[in-house]
């Protein structure tokens, strides 16, 4: 399986940003976004199931972000609204077939918010 974020970018106090993750390969069973601000662990962001829904959010973002999926073009979004400087962090795309361990990761997009 191979990932592939995008979308990344500087957007003030606020704003809004989309993030995309195209992936390839075999099927799987769950998506999900994870973050690593600098000097942090990777935290867990959002997952949900690639078919049905089983949507999770950190409450850190619950209620700003939404994530979705296009079974279609075997595309993961998320959505992320209201950010603050908080949100600042590389954001990486993960699926996995073998919960709970995630086994697939993309690259992953930096997401600056200006204050």
């Amino acid at each position: 399986v191979q990932l592939q974020a995008s979308g990344g970018g500087l957007v003030q106090a606020g704003g809004s940003l989309r993030l995309f993750c195209d992936a390839s390969g075999r099927p799987v069973s769950i998506v999900g976004w994870f973050r690593q601000a600098p000097g942090t662990e990777r935290d867990f962001v959002a997952s949900m199931k690639w078919r049905g829904d089983g949507r999770i959010y950190a409450d850190s973002v619950k209620g700003r972000f939404i994530i979705s999926r296009d079974n279609r073009n075997n595309t993961i979004y998320l959505q992320m609204n209201r950010l603050t400087p908080e949100d600042t962090a590389v954001y990486y795309c993960t699926a996995s077939n073998n919960r709970p361990t995630w086994e697939y990761w993309g690259q992953g997009t930096l997401v600056t918010v200006s204050s």
